[in-house]
């Protein structure tokens, strides 16, 4: 994870700080959704973000069970909003994921 250009050098610095204890291969898949070009617009902290809740929504929680179960995306987000945060501060991350970003 070295060189690039300036914007995934600054991406790499801002999860190092985001997230100090992230395992590799969920950094990895986080600057690389990070990097996509639906987020390109956005600066590299709010990108990093949406893509960290992303992953760890995605891959870390029962989310897309709960969807398929047929709880709507509102409910399935408050379901798995603790143990998100669980995950964030097990990777050494100081922010949360609030209320706000559940509904």
């Amino acid at each position: 994870m070295t060189g690039g250009t300036k914007r995934q050098k600054d991406m790499r610095k801002a999860l190092r700080a985001l997230l100090p204890r992230v395992p590799m291969s969920d950094a990895e898949a986080i600057l690389s959704l990070a990097l996509s070009g639906h987020l390109r617009h956005l600066p590299p902290s709010i990108a990093l973000w949406q893509a960290t809740t992303s992953h760890v929504r995605h891959d870390k929680t029962d989310y897309d069970t709960l969807l398929d179960d047929g709880y709507d995306r509102d409910a399935a987000r408050y379901f798995v909003r603790d143990e998100m945060n669980d995950v964030l501060r097990r990777w050494g991350c100081n922010r949360e994921v609030s209320d706000e970003e559940t509904e």
